[in-house]
């Protein structure tokens, strides 16, 4: 909603999703505040072509989905900078409240079992 700019049409928030938002209605998805996670940073050591790719927990659980690094740690492709080296991250719980209460696709939420 910060960065929404109606000048630009890959910044304009659809109108649903606005009304989720100022309703707070995020459902399952929404951390114990109720504010809703979107996005987390990581220090795994990516390349390009890895967006998409699963980011598990040390449980082996799905928490998110890899989509961009930053431009600080693209040397890494060359060798592995910890100290630069950063992952962006979007919140699996992000995605599936989006699925499920932007999109209204509750049958793939059903039928991927989440828990």
């Amino acid at each position: 909603m910060e960065k929404e700019n109606l000048q630009n049409w890959e910044f304009v928030v659809p109108g649903k999703l606005k009304e989720l938002y100022h309703s707070g209605d995020f459902g399952r998805y929404a951390l114990p505040d109720g504010k809703m996670p979107v996005a987390f940073m990581a220090s795994t050591h990516t390349t390009g072509g890895n967006s998409g790719s699963p980011v598990m927990n040390a449980n082996g659980e799905l928490i998110g989905i890899n989509f961009d690094r930053n431009w600080e740690g693209v040397g890494g492709d060359i060798q592995y900078l910890p100290d630069y080296q950063r992952s962006i991250i979007v919140d699996i719980r992000y995605v599936l409240f989006i699925i499920d209460k932007f999109a209204g696709a509750t049958h793939l939420i059903e039928e991927m079992d989440v828990k």
